[in-house]
């Protein structure tokens, strides 16, 4: 991989792994397009831990409280997840709604790594799935805010974070799907969203570190890997400050639109053999 390819695929990255669109299609729609081999999912997994870390320094306050809480819910009458505090509550529902995806990306590695990523198959999961969100932006309640969140409400979350193993789907678009069916508000959704990625992206990352620089794998590189992780914190924090404050003034009506455009086009792109 050159490092042009790294810079715009770290930034891609970062730009789209917190908007609703699907950072893993455009992963591989832009390397399609530009002609550049397809950099194969340990990458696309390991800059993910860029975004994280742009989760991590923008919510730092926040993850700290819900960790400490987390820890102490194990003592005195706290009552673990039914504890009285919502940051305790609210780090064992992320704990616990990071169950369902790291049971299925585990059991499903390798028809997710090899079988799945298709540009024909992400440019139709794009498509469908905006109608899903379209559906929640529509059809939630949205007067509901994260500290009224249930031990049902993170585990029917964590179950739609599952779905974003589907490339396409997107795991912002997912969750944050999830949040506004639930009746979450739409700030609210795309706040716990976010949080809700550490645990489950970091898992991802550290799962594929192994196969960076392999030669069995994708001809990527540590490089070009530390180039595009570094770009993709830094377009992912903004993407992360854009989104919060996008959302309190505008629905998510631009982003399914885009959706539908870029799968349709893509479709019509492999249609007419433009790309293979």
């Amino acid at each position: 991989m050159s490092t042009l390819e790294a810079i715009v695929l770290g930034i891609v990255q970062g730009l789209t792994e917190f908007l609703p669109i699907s950072s893993t299609g455009h992963i591989l729609y832009v390397p399609a397009l530009a002609g550049w081999p397809d950099p194969g999912a340990a990458f696309s997994a390991v800059i993910q831990l860029g975004t994280m870390a742009a989760v991590l320094v923008y919510f730092g306050g926040d993850l700290w409280r819900m960790a400490v809480a987390f820890v102490r819910s194990f003592g005195g009458d706290h009552q673990l997840w039914r504890s009285s505090d919502t940051d305790g509550r609210l780090g064992w529902y992320i704990v616990l709604g990071t169950i369902p995806i790291a049971i299925v990306g585990l059991v499903f590695s390798d028809q997710i790594e090899n079988n799945v990523r298709t540009l024909s198959l992400v440019a139709i999961v794009m498509i469908l799935f905006s109608f899903v969100l379209m559906a929640a932006d529509l059809k939630g309640a949205q007067n509901r805010d994260v500290k009224e969140l249930t031990l049902k409400d993170g585990i029917i979350i964590g179950l739609f974070q599952a779905l974003a193993l589907i490339p396409g789907v997107s795991r912002s678009g997912s969750t944050i799907s999830g949040g506004l069916f639930l009746g979450l508000d739409r700030e609210s959704a795309t706040r716990y969203s976010f949080l809700l990625s550490v645990p489950a992206v970091v898992l991802s990352g550290a799962f594929q570190l192994r196969k960076i620089g392999d030669s069995s794998g994708a001809s990527v590189g540590v490089a070009p890997t530390v180039i595009a992780t570094l770009l993709a914190f830094i377009s992912g924090y903004l993407a992360i400050a854009f989104l919060l404050r996008f959302v309190r003034t505008h629905n998510f009506s631009v982003f399914v639109i885009y959706r539908v455009a870029v799968g349709v086009l893509m479709l019509v792109l492999l249609g007419a053999g433009v790309v293979s």
